[in-house]
């Protein structure tokens, strides 16, 4: 199994992992406590005529902050709040739900928080290729994409004897080997940062709790729904 870890844009035909770890995926992921569809878009007016079509809640952010005359914010801690009578949420994001659109192959969403089950359904699903694929800030490195990917590598690794993994990907591997200083990139990060002074820091901290949900969403014609992986 050949495993690479790329920037945006995927290079594999087979299985990607898109990882957005402040806060796209990690929102993702928790919502498919509640909800058991999620359609990602990519453009808030898209999000409202949606909300008129299905009747699903909107959530979503701008540089950080909730679109006004939206549900919710991009907040997987607003979310396990947030009551409704809905299964379907719609959610629009700077980044994660950005770079979604132009991917060709099997999509699963990773983050910490999915790390182990994440790396378990995508060696179920792919036959010779897994890109984990990072969406950044706007085009720049994130590094908690970066820490976050090398997570989910780290857990392939532990399950596959014979993979072949890029130096890019084992480099990401060995930069999350201390958590602690994980944390603290987390925090300090451009992203970690904005979210801070925004009032979400409680955010950063639930997007760094490894391993705490079992839930892995697939992207597949336009909407993302929770698997069943062995």
């Amino acid at each position: 199994m050949k495993i690479t870890l790329s920037f945006e844009e995927s290079i594999s035909d087979d299985v990607s992992i898109m990882v957005d770890v402040l806060r796209a995926s990690t929102t993702i992921t928790a919502a498919l406590d509640k909800f058991t569809q999620i359609i990602p878009c990519f453009t808030p007016e898209d999000a409202f005529k949606l909300r008129d079509e299905t009747g699903g809640v909107i959530a979503g952010e701008r540089k950080g902050a909730k679109v006004e005359g939206f549900d919710i914010g991009n907040s997987p801690n607003s979310l396990k709040e947030f009551d409704c009578d809905t299964d379907t949420l719609i959610l629009t994001t700077s980044n994660g739900t950005r770079i979604l659109e132009n991917m060709k192959s099997t999509v699963l969403i990773g983050c910490l928080n999915n790390a182990e089950s994440v790396a378990q359904a995508g060696l179920d699903i792919a036959t010779e290729h897994i890109d984990l694929v990072m969406a950044g800030v706007w085009g720049k490195f994130a590094i908690e994409d970066f820490l976050a990917a090398g997570e989910i590598i780290y857990e392939i690794s532990k399950r596959c004897e014979d993979c072949e993994i890029s130096e890019y990907a084992k480099s990401a591997v060995l930069a999350r080997g201390d958590y602690e200083a994980v944390k603290k990139a987390f925090h300090e990060s451009t992203s970690g940062n904005k979210l801070k002074n925004l009032g979400y820091e409680n955010d950063i901290e639930y997007s760094l709790c490894k391993n705490s949900s079992k839930n892995v969403g697939l992207y597949r014609d336009g909407t993302i729904n929770k698997i069943n992986f062995k």
